[in-house]
């Protein structure tokens, strides 16, 4: 893909079968309702374990992964597809941390060793891994972290904290940012059950999980470093770019699965005798959430694209994407919590979850001003 040629955006026929069968299994067997059965039953896990064994069975975990450590070996668009049926579900299974997180990481930066240890894990469905980045007064960003990595006989010491881990609580292994010089940080990667280590999970308003992670001069191999020394900030900057795109994919479902709720529950609601989506104010406002979900599917399935046939053309087609997600999913749930009226501010019906959602999204990977001032950045304004 160059800036001359448009990206192909159409699904080929194995797509299409794919997100049909996503859409069908999602919408049976993961409804939006499950987040309050989780929350409200306190949940230790937050999600379900045997659905995650399930959908690796279908190859969806190791869609992207390379064939020798048991993937399919295909690429991130066919990832993008089921991650937009995820979003429509707003499924908490570990999709962000696990396969937008943890895998990218190793997949761009880890070594052989790393690979073969974890990937299988992974595309098996028994392995979680994610990265810890965030710290007191980070806000979720790329600035150099307090977490220190001290040189020991044999490697490292890591002290500090991470917050907003997300299934921390339960990963198999977890990649943490942390100062190794004096101008630079690396990603290290760590076992939680080892000495030193002490997580405490978190509760979100969104459905997903997340932990703090407490480390205590905690003992650290050199081969335990992912992507090379001092060079944690440009692997995590490529991570956080594909997961910005697959995160934009599960916005994108999740604008589509509120938009489509809505426009059933005003042909049903009525007032003054006749069903509200008659009115023309609303179908305005329909109209409008319609077309912002339509530019962003491009947006999106070109970002996607780009991560696996153009690479020069990612950073800024992901921060388009991100962006344009964030914005469109804002909108889409905000117009459906007025759509459905005073029902829709009700803890009895699904629609809230979709705003509280966005609330999170819109702050995760980055905000749509941090996207933007980045992408004119990147273009020289």
């Amino acid at each position: 893909m160059t800036q001359d040629r448009a990206p192909f955006l159409l699904l080929n026929d194995e797509q299409e079968m794919l997100s049909k069968t996503a859409y069908d299994f999602i919408r049976e067997r993961a409804p939006a309702a499950r987040i309050r059965t989780f929350r409200d039953s306190n949940d230790d896990v937050g999600f379900s374990r045997e659905l995650w064994y399930e959908m690796a069975e279908l190859g969806w975990l190791g869609l992207q992964i390379p064939e020798p450590y048991d993937g399919l070996g295909l690429g991130f668009f066919d990832l993008a597809v089921v991650l937009e049926q995820s979003g429509r579900e707003l499924m908490p299974e570990p999709f962000v941390s696990t396969l937008l997180l943890g895998t990218q990481a190793l997949l761009l930066g880890g070594n052989e060793e790393q690979k073969k240890a974890l990937l299988p894990g992974v595309t098996a469905g028994k392995t979680l891994i994610t990265i810890g980045y965030e710290e007191a007064g980070s806000r979720g960003g790329l600035s150099s972290p307090t977490t220190v990595a001290k040189k020991s006989s044999d490697g490292f010491e890591l002290s500090g904290e991470k917050r907003q881990v997300l299934d921390g609580h339960l990963a198999d292994r977890i990649i943490v940012s942390a100062a190794t010089s004096d101008t630079g940080y690396t990603l290290l990667l760590i076992d939680p059950t080892h000495k030193g280590v002490t997580v405490t999970r978190q509760s979100r308003i969104d459905g997903l999980n997340a932990a703090i992670v407490r480390l205590d001069r905690v003992p650290v191999k050199s081969d335990a470093v992912v992507g090379g020394l001092d060079a944690g900030a440009f692997l995590l900057e490529a991570v956080f770019d594909r997961a910005s795109v697959g995160l934009a994919a599960q916005m994108l479902g999740a604008s589509e699965q509120a938009f489509a709720d809505t426009i059933d529950y005003i042909k049903e609601r009525e007032q003054f005798g006749v069903p509200i989506g008659s009115f023309q104010a609303l179908q305005h406002r329909a109209v409008s959430v319609y077309t912002d979900i339509a530019l962003t599917r491009s947006a999106v399935l070109a970002a996607a694209r780009a991560i696996d046939e153009s690479p020069e053309e990612v950073p800024r087609l992901a921060s388009l994407a991100k962006a344009m997600a964030s914005e469109t999913f804002m909108h889409a749930a905000k117009e459906a919590i007025q759509m459905h009226g005073g029902i829709g501010v009700t803890d009895a019906h699904d629609i809230g979850f979709y705003m509280k959602r966005a609330q999170a999204a819109y702050m995760t990977f980055g905000t749509p001003f941090q996207h933007r001032r980045r992408w004119a950045e990147l273009h020289g304004y």
